[in-house]
């Protein structure tokens, strides 16, 4: 018994691992593309590439920064919130 019951969890190991292995369907996604200008630099699939500097989108804000120069949100001119209480 317990040599029929090892071959059968064999079994079992070997096609799930099988099953396991299988390629998935291709399905073609359309993704939202993003319009960006024609200078801008773009991904394969039509979005900005983030890495170059013309498709970043940084938010400017004029109150204190930290030193790594992001805002520094304790201040209410970099925290829309700043002040409300909180539900």
């Amino acid at each position: 018994m317990k040599k029929f019951l090892t071959g059968l969890m064999a079994l079992m190991l070997i096609v799930s691992a099988a099953i396991a292995q299988t390629p998935a369907k291709a399905t073609k996604k359309e993704a939202t593309k993003k319009e960006a200008t024609a200078a801008a630099p773009t991904k394969k699939d039509g979005t900005p590439d983030k890495r170059f500097k013309e498709n970043k989108q940084t938010a400017k804000s004029e109150g204190p920064k930290k030193k790594d120069g992001t805002p520094d949100m304790r201040y209410k001119t970099n925290n829309k919130d700043a002040g409300k209480k909180k539900s």
